[in-house]
């Protein structure tokens, strides 16, 4: 074991089916609605809470064309869907997606303290700036912020909410029915923050819940967001294909954020992971072919233009050299935009080179029996690639070859808890509670 506690467990529900997931809709256990079904959700949050997960996950977008995955096209609100969950549970945290781009501070610290509230401090926001272009014309902008206005505004925009969060002392409402003491005024505190992005007064209409405040996820691998992440995350959500990346993006992160004094032990790395697991390697090698042979190549072709702000590559010849796209996706998800462009002029890709390249680059690192599966993730879990996983989940029964075959053996061997130490998610991922920062002056005698 390491000395960085126990590997952290998430299940992201992505019903049908997300990126390069083309026919994972068919399987026979997954209604066709399921990215819809509220009670396919609680079902799922509840067999991973029955594992002693840490938290489910919701991904989320606002802008989708008739070729994003079948889950994006027909989806719920997160905070809505985990507002439901959250009352068929009583350990898992709930974490949401909420883009800083196109929401206002105010309402999302509402949202997710209401969240955090109901649930008895379970909440987590997974910060994101967003990538969609597109998004911009949903709310009434003609063009998408560009990468520093975006990130800009996160930041802010993070700093804000919490600042929000922190309008009420854990003390203020008495409720002191003998002295007929409600609400002490003295412990709530108005924001009246003026920035470069946002004007909030505040103070926020609602309390702390018992973690203090929800715990802050992000995702982006950007340099802008490594920076935001290793500035405000206490979760960092992201991907990785072999032992040696998770290490590397690991290791950036956590010293960008020592060297803005924060404690890189609580910036937790936890990539997603799609397990393969069947009785035996040979089993599992042939379950993964068979996932392998049934991705779309069209859908594919045209799921690579989400980079490149829906670019249509369809009307390009495949065998020809990958075209020039120029700019492309510098107001989208330019980090993989720029990745993409680079694999195809360092190695003379063409365009259908470079869609079996995306296709093949999805393939899980973690394919094998249960025992298999349990050694990878024990070996990239010890050699500091990951503080925890978040696990794709689909079908129930190939979850539960997760959760009654590989978890097991985790536990057997004391990488994975037995049982929650917690009722709150911040309590569970071995995080601190916030003090509120007026109540730090209060008591220090620093005015805030």
């Amino acid at each position: 074991m390491t000395n960085r506690g126990q590997l952290k467990l998430g299940a992201v529900l992505l019903g049908v089916g997300g990126p390069g997931q083309h026919s994972t809709w068919l399987h026979p256990e997954i209604p066709g609605d399921a990215s819809v079904d509220i009670r396919w959700y609680i079902a799922r949050a509840q067999q991973a809470e029955a594992a002693r997960f840490d938290h489910v996950f919701i991904v989320d977008s606002q802008f989708i064309t008739p070729d994003s995955p079948h889950h994006y096209l027909n989806r719920l609100e997160p905070l809505t869907l985990l507002s439901a969950v959250a009352v068929h549970t009583t350990h898992i945290g709930l974490v949401g997606t909420l883009t800083t781009s196109y929401n206002d501070p105010f309402n999302v610290a509402r949202r997710l303290a209401s969240l955090d509230v109901i649930s008895g401090g379970r909440a987590g926001w997974n910060v994101v700036a967003t990538g969609d272009g597109g998004t911009a014309g949903n709310y009434g902008r003609a063009e998408h912020y560009d990468y520093a206005t975006r990130y800009g505004r996160a930041l802010e925009h993070v700093r804000v909410v919490r600042g929000l969060w922190d309008s009420y002392e854990d003390d203020a409402f008495p409720r002191d029915k003998a002295r007929g003491v409600f609400f002490d005024p003295s412990r709530q505190h108005p924001l009246n923050h003026v920035g470069e992005h946002f004007s909030v007064v505040g103070p926020l209409n609602l309390q702390r819940s018992p973690q203090g405040q929800p715990v802050i996820f992000q995702a982006g691998d950007s340099e802008e967001g490594r920076d935001l992440g290793a500035t405000v995350a206490e979760a960092i959500f992201t991907h990785a294909q072999t032992v040696e990346q998770g290490q590397a993006f690991a290791r950036d992160v956590k010293a960008r954020a020592a060297a803005k004094g924060r404690d890189p032990d609580r910036v937790l790395i936890v990539p997603g992971i799609s397990p393969v697991i069947a009785d035996t390697d040979e089993q599992a090698r042939e379950k993964e072919a068979a996932l392998r042979g049934g991705k779309d190549f069209h859908r594919a072709l045209k799921e690579l233009g989400r980079p490149f702000g829906w670019h249509d590559f369809t009307r390009y010849d495949l065998d020809a050299p990958f075209p020039e796209v120029g700019d492309l996706g510098d107001r989208s998800f330019r980090t993989q935009a720029e990745r993409i462009k680079k694999l195809a002029r360092d190695n003379g890709l063409t365009l259908r080179q470079v869609v079996q390249h995306t296709l093949d680059s999805r393939r899980s690192p973690f394919v094998g029996s249960p025992r298999t599966v349990a050694d990878e993730i024990q070996r990239w879990f010890e050699a500091g690639a990951f503080d925890g996983i978040n696990v794709t989940v689909n079908a129930p029964s190939e979850f539960a070859r997760f959760t009654d075959g590989v978890l097991p053996i985790l536990r057997e061997r004391g990488v994975v808890r037995s049982e929650y130490e917690a009722t709150t998610l911040r309590g569970n991922l071995g995080l601190p509670v916030p003090e509120n920062v007026h109540t730090a002056a209060r008591l220090t005698g620093v005015s805030k």
